[in-house]
């Protein structure tokens, strides 16, 4: 049976590491956005996908476990911004649909381990109270 890999920073995580190529994604898509879009849609976006795996690597950072919690709360908001603003660029036709269900399927795959990190977290919570 395979061990987990040691967590001892936030860069070891690997929803940090999916984030971050989110990040990379949603800059590389929202180059072909309109000019018009620079303070619209490519700004929120570029926000909302940068937010996430910065709120992972600060909540990381905090001393109790229910600071954890908010930070990575945090990163759940920001995903679910990410997709609505994803729907909105799509039905505006900056992005194709293929294109829109690519970055939602890792927008969801996030938002799993992200759930799945809170519950673990909640559990871990308890179980010392």
């Amino acid at each position: 049976m395979q061990s987990l890999p040691v967590v001892r920073t936030y860069r070891d995580l690997v929803v940090w590491r999916k984030a971050i190529s989110l990040v990379t994604e949603i800059y590389r898509c929202t180059q072909l956005f309109p000019r018009q879009e620079t303070y619209g849609l490519i700004s929120q976006l570029r926000r909302a996908a940068v937010s996430v795996p910065s709120n992972i690597a600060e909540g990381h950072a905090r001393l109790t476990t229910g600071e954890y919690r908010q930070f990575l709360g945090h990163a759940l908001g920001s995903l679910v911004e990410i997709e609505t603003q994803l729907v909105i660029s799509e039905n505006l036709t900056y992005l194709a649909p293929a294109e829109t269900n690519e970055l939602m399927m890792r927008t969801d795959e996030i938002g799993k381990m992200l759930n799945a990190m809170l519950r673990s977290l909640s559990a871990k919570a308890r179980s010392r109270g």
